[in-house]
Formats: structure tokens, C-alpha cells, sequence
């Protein structure tokens, strides 16, 4: 399988809950659920683990898909992800870059092949 980047620089083909999805497997949405809640404090069930990645319009999101900011934004701007958009890095992705380090580097090597 191809990445898939989301538009914020994260890596939804290697995010566990897309390949539990993807796979149909329960007892890895069992395991994230339980692990998340963990780390995110706030109680995820096992039907909330589902996702199809966020550059799906229709499909299987998780929850935090219809409040982001940064999905919304692309979504309007028509852009296949931040790293196309002509405000890059705009202050919704500096925010999220403080928290994901990773998804920058996803989008500046983007931008370098563009």
C-alpha cells in the first residue's frame, strides 16, 4: 500500500486505527481503544476506532474528524494536503506541529518534490 497523508503530515496508512479498519480486526481496535483512552483520557469504545483516513470524504472517520480544523480548512481550500496549500504552514499547523513533529516532516518532503 501507498502512504496515504493525511492533510495535517500524518501518516494514516501507518496509523494503527486505519490498518485496524482496513483489516477488520477487532482485537487491534480492542487493543487501541483501551490504549488511547489511556493516553488521551477520554473513554474510546471499540466502534470508535474505525477510520478510512481523513482525505475520505465519505467513509469511516474517527470522531475528531468533524471538529478539525486543519481538515476543514483543506476540505474548502481543495488542496490534496497542507504542503499544496499557498498559506503554508498557517498558524492551525504550527499548533498541530507542536504536538507532531513527525506530520511536518511528512509535508516539508512534500513540499521539497513540488
Amino acid at each position: 500500500m501507498d502512504k496515504l497523508i493525511g492533510f495535517c503530515g500524518l501518516v494514516c496508512s501507518e496509523c494503527p486505527a486505519f490498518i485496524a479498519t482496513q483489516n477488520d480486526d477487532d482485537i487491534e481496535r480492542k487493543r487501541i481503544a483501551k490504549e488511547w483512552t489511556k493516553q488521551h483520557k477520554h473513554a474510546f469504545k471499540i466502534q470508535d476506532i474505525n477510520c478510512d483516513g481523513c482525505l475520505s470524504k465519505e467513509g469511516r472517520h474517527i470522531g475528531y474528524c468533524s471538529m478539525c480544523e486543519i481538515r476543514a480548512c483543506a476540505t474548502e481550500k481543495a488542496v490534496k494536503n497542507c504542503a499544496h496549500c499557498e498559506n503554508y504552514i498557517c498558524e492551525k499547523l504550527r499548533k498541530f506541529f507542536d504536538m507532531s513533529p513527525q506530520a511536518k516532516e511528512s509535508l516539508e518532503k512534500i513540499r521539497k518534490s513540488l
